[in-house]
C-alpha cells in the first residue's frame, strides 16, 4: 500500500528526474502531494516525457550534473529534503561500450557525490540508490538472483552499477550503520529493478523505444537478440516499490536498510521475441519484425531473472500488471502521443489505475 498521507508535503530530492523513470516518478510524487526537487541534466532524449508532460511545472527542477559535487551539495542543503532517491545515471549497456570512462564517472563517483551531499544534510532520513538487476555476477542460470548473490558485471554499465552498490554498502556501514540509527537517523537502501517499459521512453539502443520508433515510422522492427530472456515490467511496478521502501526506511530505517529486488512475476520473464510479437499484435497495421543479422553486436546477457521474495515478504510489494497489460498500456500511451494528445493525462490515469490495483488487492 502506498500511503498518500505519508507523502503529503514530504520533501523529496530526486536525481535523474528528467529521464524516463524519473519523469514517471515525478508525476506520481506530485499526485501524492510531495514537494519534489529534481536534480539532473537536460532530458537525455528528444522527444522526452519530461518536456511532453510539462513536469517542470509541477516540481522544482534543477538542471545540473551529479558529477558537480559542490552544486549538488549546495542544492541539497538549500532544499533540506527528508528523502533522497538517486536515479541519475548513464543507463545504457551499449553506450557504456562507447563511453566507459563517462559511465564509471557518472554511475560511481556520481553516487559518491550524492551520499556525500546527503551525509552533510541534517534533514535527510532515508536514501535509496536505484541501481539495476545487471549489478549481479550473471551466471546465465534459470533461477532468480537474490539480494545476497555476488555482484559483478561483464560490461562497463553493469560493472558500474555493481560498483555503485558497493559504494552504497560502504556508506551504509561507515556512516549510516543500522546499529547506530538512533544517532544518525538515516536508513539507506539500494533498489534493483528489471527491464522497464512504458509510455515516454525514447532511449537509443533500448528494445521497446527502438520498436516504437519503427512502428511510428511504419517500418519493420529489427530485433538484435530474439532469444534473450529479460524480467520485463511496466515502469510503475518498480516505482511503487521505491515509494513503499522509502516510507519504510523513513519510519523504520534499521529494519529496511540494505538491497532490494523489484522484478516481475516468474511468468513475465520472457524472450525478446515474445515481447516484440505481442507488441506487433497490439499495434496492428501490419506491424512486423525481423532479426538483425549484424554480427558485430557487443556482448549482452542472455538470461536474467530476479527473486523478489524479500520485497514481497517485508514490504508487501507485489507485481500487479502482467506483461501483456504492460504492453497494452505502452501502446495506449503511444497512440495518444501519435495523435498529439494529452500524454500527461494518460500517465496520471495509468498511475491511478495501478494505485487502485494495489489498494484493491
Amino acid at each position: 500500500m502506498i500511503d498518500k498521507g505519508f507523502w503529503k508535503n514530504r520533501k523529496v530530492f530526486l536525481t535523474g528526474h528528467t529521464g524516463f523513470k524519473g519523469s514517471w516518478l515525478c508525476l506520481w510524487l506530485n499526485l501524492l502531494g510531495a514537494k519534489v526537487t529534481g536534480y539532473a541534466l537536460d532530458p537525455p532524449t528528444k522527444p522526452s516525457l519530461f518536456k511532453l508532460g510539462n513536469i517542470e511545472d509541477v516540481i522544482k527542477s534543477v538542471i545540473s550534473d551529479i558529477r558537480d559535487k559542490e552544486t549538488l551539495a549546495r542544492c541539497m542543503s538549500e532544499t533540506a529534503p527528508e528523502i533522497v532517491i538517486h536515479m541519475a545515471a548513464q543507463p545504457l549497456v551499449r553506450e557504456s561500450y562507447k563511453l566507459p570512462f563517462e559511465t564509471y564517472e557518472t554511475n560511481v563517483m556520481g553516487t559518491v557525490n550524492v551520499f556525500e551531499a546527503a551525509r552533510k544534510c541534517s534533514t535527510v532520513r532515508a536514501i535509496i540508490n536505484v541501481t539495476s538487476d545487471k549489478c549481479y555476477e550473471n551466471k546465465e542460470w534459470v533461477w532468480g538472483y537474490r539480494e545476497n548473490e555476488p555482484l559483478g558485471g561483464y560490461d562497463p554499465y553493469s560493472s558500474s552499477k555493481a560498483c555503485s552498490e558497493l559504494v552504497t554498502s560502504a556508506y551504509r556501514n561507515s556512516f549510516f550503520h543500522p546499529d547506530r540509527h538512533s544517532v544518525h537517523c538515516v536508513g539507506v537502501a539500494s533498489a534493483r529493478a528489471g527491464n522497464v517499459i512504458g509510455g515516454g521512453d525514447w532511449a537509443a539502443d533500448r528494445l521497446l523505444p527502438d520498436c516504437i520508433r519503427a512502428l511510428l515510422k511504419g517500418e519493420k522492427i529489427l530485433v538484435r537478440n530474439p532469444h534473450s530472456i529479460r524480467p520485463w515490467q511496466h515502469v510503475v511496478e518498480p516505482l511503487s516499490g521505491y515509494l513503499m521502501l522509502a516510507q519504510k526506511l523513513y519510519e523504520g530505517g534499521p529494519d529496511f536498510s540494505g538491497p532490494w529486488n523489484f522484478g516481475p512475476s516468474e511468468s513475465d520473464s520472457k524472450q525478446v521475441e515474445w515481447l516484440v510479437n505481442r507488441l506487433c499484435e497490439r499495434w496492428g497495421e501490419n506491424a512486423s519484425y525481423a532479426t538483425d543479422e549484424n554480427n558485430e553486436q557487443p556482448h549482452e546477457t542472455h538470461h536474467l531473472k530476479l527473486d523478489c521474495s524479500k520485497a514481497m515478504t517485508w514490504l508487501g510489494w507485489h507485481p500487479r500488471w502482467d506483461l501483456g497489460r504492460a504492453i497494452d498500456r505502452t501502446v495506449e500511451w503511444t497512440r495518444v502521443y501519435a495523435q498529439s494528445g494529452d500524454v500527461m493525462a494518460v500517465c496520471l490515469n495509468q498511475i491511478e489505475e495501478y494505485s487502485e490495483a494495489i489498494a484493491g488487492s
